[in-house]
């Protein structure tokens, strides 16, 4: 039996569903300033802005990845000179404008140009949109269309080719929900504009906390500066006598893998100089057992890359059980050592260029256990290193915090745009 579909009050059905009666649905192109040629225009074509034409200064050009993070950051510009802007001029960019990532595996992804940048030109890779500020947001428009690429939509218009491409024709008619006035569309704006800023203010705090943690490293784990009341003479170790047993590693077998069961980590695992539990893979309790005559992982062992991704480092601080590939080497040190302060200075510049040394040039890089085991550390007292040790930990718990609260923010914009830039929820007109 087919029943007809209830529809809230105040809301009405579209062809992208059901919308405020006060939005309207919109083409791209129809954002674009009325009369304006180029409100929506990609690059020159290779042949017409090649390396013979880059300058040291004059007009910067604008490439993709300036926006694939959704931020437009340059950190550098390559330029043409007037004469070559003039003849591509078609091309030509300015602040304000939407540059959007046309060409690669980021396609579709966008950012503002600033407002106070320089006339510039596009390159080939990238496209840009002109909005008509009279009647629409453009900061509106772009949280809008980053939202749609972050959630796979923008792959639709993709040309199938050697590389993926935003075809222009197809994002020109693509539609997208919009607010009838700008009134509203800049009140929706605001609050994406005002969680964005106290998340890049967290960002750049993180960042700024790191810095501060790895400038204190480089004094303490050296020994240029000393913990109060610690005198004692810091002394040379290889870590083959700082260690109970000699450094192994996991199983070259590839087991079978379960969906659940004994997590068995690879060196994917590694992440940020801990271990990523996010992507696990699982194998048999029987497995597990069997591999652990080789090696099993437990409480304050060291990991360590030892093939692929050489030199990543973390420090098993649980009690779950759990098993290790091969491309991981373990290391369990004795009782002389505290593992989290031998855990930091594997992360050191100095120990990092000992494992490049040790490090063999095969296709993937590898290091062996025994020259593992040659590694050389500073190390001071027990109770030093214990001290050393917390004042890191310390550290690293307010920047996992900082970093827990920018995350928490990301996932609220996320909601919100779920329900802002669809009219679920109405911040400005009707409710």
């Amino acid at each position: 039996m087919v029943t007809d579909t209830v529809i809230k009050k105040g809301y009405k059905q579209t062809e992208l569903g059901l919308i405020p009666e006060d939005w309207e649905v919109k083409n791209i192109e129809d954002l674009t300033p009325p009369g304006k040629k180029f409100g929506i225009v990609d690059g020159p074509f290779g042949s017409n802005l090649k390396t013979i034409h880059y300058r040291k200064s004059g007009i910067p050009i604008i490439t993709s990845g300036y926006v694939t993070d959704g931020k437009f950051f340059a950190p550098e510009y390559l330029y043409v000179d007037i004469e070559k802007f003039k003849q591509e001029r078609r091309s030509a960019v300015r602040g304000g404008d939407i540059v959007m990532a046309k060409i690669g595996e980021r396609c579709g992804a966008s950012a503002i140009l600033p407002k106070d940048h320089s006339e510039s030109i596009l390159s080939g890779n990238a496209l840009k949109i002109s909005i008509d500020e009279n009647k629409f947001s453009t900061e509106l428009i772009a949280q809008i269309l980053w939202r749609h690429h972050t959630i796979g939509n923008l792959e639709l218009l993709r040309t199938i080719g050697a590389q993926p491409a935003i075809s222009m024709a197809n994002l020109k008619k693509y539609k997208i929900p919009i607010p009838a006035t700008k009134l509203e569309q800049t009140a929706i704006a605001t609050v994406f504009s005002d969680t964005d800023a106290l998340i890049e203010h967290l960002e750049e705090l993180i960042t700024k906390k790191k810095a501060i943690k790895q400038g204190t490293m480089q004094i303490l784990l050296t020994g240029k500066k000393r913990l109060p009341g610690f005198t004692g003479k810091w002394e040379e170790k290889i870590l083959k006598k700082m260690i109970q047993i000699p450094v192994t590693d996991g199983p070259h077998l590839t087991p079978r893998f379960l969906q659940e069961g004994i997590p068995f980590l690879s060196v994917n695992n590694l992440n940020n100089n801990k271990i990523d539990y996010s992507d696990l893979r699982y194998i048999s309790r029987k497995d597990h057992e069997e591999f652990s005559k080789k090696c099993k992982p437990q409480k304050n062992d060291i990991l360590l890359g030892k093939a692929a991704s050489v030199g990543l480092v973390a420090l098993v601080e649980t009690d779950l059980e759990f098993n290790i590939w091969s491309p991981i080497a373990l290391i369990r040190l004795n009782k002389e050592y505290i593992p989290k302060f031998v855990y930091y200075l594997f992360s050191t510049k100095a120990t990092s260029d000992q494992i490049k040394l040790l490090t063999n040039s095969s296709s993937q890089g590898n290091i062996g256990m025994c020259d593992i085991e040659k590694l050389n550390f500073l190390v001071p007292s027990k109770e030093e290193q214990a001290g050393i040790a917390t004042i890191f930990s310390d550290m690293d718990t307010e920047i996992e915090n900082l970093e827990q609260k920018r995350d928490k923010y990301i996932m609220i914009k996320k909601g919100m745009m779920q329900q802002l830039l669809t009219g679920k929820i109405r911040i400005y007109g009707n409710n």
